[in-house]
């Protein structure tokens, strides 16, 4: 794959830039957005980007940073799930501490926002004081948005609870939007400055790009990746007036920009920013090196995002006004939803041989994989994918029937269908491998399958969908359930 991003450099320089916003400051609060540990969007429209580079990034500054984690009462009552995990929100949560404890950094706490009495809020708070995780908890402030003077007072951040903090750099980060971390922010911020210290926010969002144009396919694409929040990429007013440059923001912060800027200068005394652009620190826009590469890359990640929201909208999870709002960026950057090489191969296979399919591009060639009397075409593909990555003649079988007709038999006697899906036939290739040198030659090319384009012709089920998202490839599907003659019989 041709990189367009230089992954070091922005490991570098992005933890210099950071350095230098809390040296501002005795304490700098900065509010992270999106994913701390895995940014599989970035990695997709900046091929370069490694997904860890975020966190990897922070790892420069282990030493001087502690974490705070958000999250909303709301969600947790709602059981609210990461997408692409299938998770909830809480459990998201002790991932990501465990996670970082894991890597070494401090983890101070965690905030309970918008905290309204709910009784499977209170069970998720004894968690985590049954682990040792300190919370806090944060009500709705009182006069917010627009009564600076209450939200700035006693009874507004007042009303919360101090965090105790020792480091000079604190992260504020949450599962997902919506999770309070502005408002924890500000409310430390507040806290800091009735305690005498010289406390900043700043705001580390990787999009949209603020030093590429308006509509660079990059920042559409993260207005795709946000159509359901119903973000839209706007020329930064504020910046253009203060400075005479032209900056991208989104329309949450620029809407928002007035009223947070009258609360940190009550709540510090002084414009900290003239802009929404200044209270970022992003400087991933100057470590594209092939914008060719990336824009081609970012037209690709939108229709993939189309796909996602139709599939969404076929299982009720989303708006028609979503799907919608993709199709236009869409023809904004001049492409289709048969953009992807993939798609048309896995259409022709299924129209003619009658049967669900999923195609996979590797390199140049494309590779299809059907449905069996035994086989997921999940399965099918994966297993067709790596004979050909290791030159195994499509005639010699991975599978023995030692191994697999236990595992038929043992999902027909547990009424659990007659397809393996591709969990269990990766089981079997690892147990077989252990006395067939073909198959551990074949299971040796999985890890060539990342960033491979794999379409399906069907809504894939959670199984398989999670384990080809494990191997990293970038799956789309048709926004079709299975008919029911091709439903596995249960």
């Amino acid at each position: 794959m041709k990189k367009g991003f230089d992954n070091a450099k922005y490991v570098k320089i992005q933890s210099a830039k950071i350095r230098e916003r809390f040296g501002l400051f005795d304490k700098l609060y900065l509010e992270v957005g999106g994913k701390l540990f895995d940014d599989s969007h970035a990695s997709r429209v900046l091929p370069g980007f490694k997904s860890d580079a975020k966190i990897n990034m922070f790892r420069e500054l282990k030493d001087d940073l502690e974490i705070i984690f958000c999250i909303n009462a709301g969600d947790i009552e709602r059981n609210k799930t990461r997408g692409e995990y299938g998770i909830t929100y809480d459990t998201e949560i002790l991932k990501l501490i465990n996670k970082s404890k894991s890597m070494g950094f401090s983890v101070n706490s965690v905030v309970i926002t918008l905290y309204k009495n709910q009784p499977s809020v209170d069970k998720f708070i004894n968690k985590l004081n049954r682990n040792g995780i300190k919370t806090y908890i944060h009500t709705f402030t009182k006069g917010y948005p627009t009564d600076v003077d209450t939200i700035v007072s006693e009874e507004g951040y007042g009303a919360n609870p101090y965090i105790e903090t020792t480091k000079p750099l604190i992260l504020v980060n949450a599962p997902g939007p919506g999770s309070g971390k502005l408002a924890t922010s500000l409310s430390q911020v507040y806290h800091e400055h009735l305690r005498g210290v010289n406390a900043g926010y700043a705001k580390f969002e990787t999009f949209p790009v603020w030093d590429l144009p308006l509509k660079h396919p990059v920042n559409l694409a993260y207005e795709a990746a946000t159509a359901d929040l119903k973000d839209v990429n706007m020329i930064d007013p504020f910046h253009l007036e203060a400075y005479g440059v032209t900056a991208v923001n989104y329309n949450r912060d620029i809407e928002t920009f007035p009223i947070l800027k009258t609360i940190l200068n009550k709540a510090t005394g002084k414009d900290v920013y003239q802009s929404p652009t200044d209270m970022g620190v992003n400087v991933i826009g100057s470590c594209i090196i092939d914008n060719e590469v990336v824009e081609e890359a970012a037209k690709k990640e939108i229709v993939r995002r189309y796909y996602q929201e139709t599939n969404n909208y076929k299982l009720g999870l989303s708006e028609a006004e979503t799907c919608e709002k993709i199709k236009l960026l869409m023809n904004e950057v001049g492409v289709d939803e048969n953009y992807l090489d993939v798609i048309k191969p896995a259409l022709d296979k299924r129209d003619k041989e009658g049967v669900p399919v999923i195609s996979l591009k590797i390199g140049k060639k494309i590779i299809t994989g059907k449905q069996t009397n035994i086989l997921t075409p999940a399965s099918s593909v994966v297993i067709n994918a790596i004979k050909y990555l290791s030159k195994i003649p499509d005639d010699i079988k991975l599978l023995s029937p030692k191994v697999l007709d236990p595992m038929l038999r043992l999902k027909s006697d547990l009424n659990n269908g007659n397809r393996l899906t591709l969990p269990e036939v990766l089981t079997a290739l690892s147990i077989c491998s252990a006395t067939n040198a073909m198959t551990e030659k074949a299971l040796s090319c999985l890890g060539k399958l990342k960033d491979a384009e794999a379409h399906a012709t069907y809504i894939v089920d959670n199984g398989d969908k999670k384990t080809l998202k494990g191997l990293k490839i970038n799956l789309t599907c048709e926004p079709e359930y299975l008919r029911e003659e091709d439903v596995d019989l249960m």
